[in-house]
């Protein structure tokens, strides 16, 4: 199973929200370490509505998400870009 489909999965199950975005960036960094060429599954961008956020703050969503994808994390995603909302709030997507 990808990456991306973890993510998916745990965020789903923990914060079950309104709309989901998981998006792979990797290929964007590509050389920005000297062994790095952009391929595979180490840089991503979640964009979610959740009304789990709505009594949080910025930076209380990003830790939420970030619990939720610790296994992620210790395993190797090496880059989480959290672009997080409540219902009703403005989104940049």
């Amino acid at each position: 199973m990808s990456v991306k489909s973890r993510i998916e999965i745990l965020l789903q199950d923990g914060l079950a929200p309104e709309r989901l975005e998981v998006i792979n960036e990797s290929h964007q960094h590509a050389g920005h370490q000297e062994s790095f060429d952009g391929t595979g599954e180490t840089h991503m961008r979640v964009r979610i509505v959740s009304e789990k956020f709505s009594k949080m703050s910025r930076l209380e969503r990003h830790r939420a998400v970030n619990e939720l994808l610790k296994p992620e994390l210790e395993a190797g995603l090496h880059a989480l870009a959290v672009e997080a909302s409540a219902p009703g709030e403005p989104t940049r997507w």
